[in-house]
């Protein structure tokens, strides 16, 4: 009888913790749209569901393991997906402390795996995405040149302080972006999956 392999996982990462944040409205719509996803396996990770604290350790997990069971409970989460979706905030041009904090906490979990992002803002949440793709290549990452970027009128129409429409009135702007970066997803995760694994 033959064996279906498993698909590549991909984690969904929300990374704004605050309780008025806009971010479960597209990761919501997004996790629709990849529900049924043919060759990947996509989970939401909340970091409000990891009480991590600010990075106070001796050194990057590169070095030393982490002592902080919070942190090492956050790197084994990391460690079980092939590659990483993030939903990205920006505030003041920037990403979230909160993501910012999450991804110092790991070095070895993020390694050799592909970065795509959906991001958000006035300006699409480009400048932000921008900045996390830096960190990515730092932490030795993939970043994908495709990414989907709710901005201008498109976010002032659902976001929850402005029209707060339902993401559908949108999603034909969204459509190609999402197509272009879960092809490219695809590909990064099955190259870096099939080169770590030989």
């Amino acid at each position: 009888m033959e064996t279906r392999m498993a698909k590549p996982r991909i984690a969904v990462i929300i990374s704004s913790t605050r309780q008025a944040r806009f971010a479960d409205k597209p990761a919501a719509w997004l996790m629709d749209k990849v529900k049924d996803h043919p060759e990947l396996d996509f989970e939401l990770v909340d970091l409000r569901d990891f009480d991590l604290p600010f990075f106070d350790e001796v050194a990057s997990n590169a070095w030393v393991p982490s002592k902080d069971e919070r942190a090492v409970r956050w790197q084994k989460k990391v460690a079980e997906f092939d590659g990483y979706l993030f939903v990205v905030a920006e505030y003041n041009h920037s990403i979230t402390g909160a993501l910012k904090n999450a991804l110092d906490q790991d070095y070895v979990g993020w390694n050799r795996k592909p970065m795509g992002a959906l991001a958000y803002g006035s300006m699409g949440g480009a400048r932000a995405l921008e900045h996390l793709r830096l960190i990515a290549v730092e932490l030795q990452m993939v970043p994908l040149r495709n990414a989907v970027h709710i901005g201008g009128s498109e976010f002032f129409k659902v976001w929850t302080g402005g029209q707060n429409a339902p993401m559908s009135e949108i999603e034909g702007v969204l459509q190609g972006s999402l197509k272009s970066t879960l092809e490219e997803l695809v590909w990064w995760t099955k190259a870096t999956k099939a080169a770590r694994e030989a």
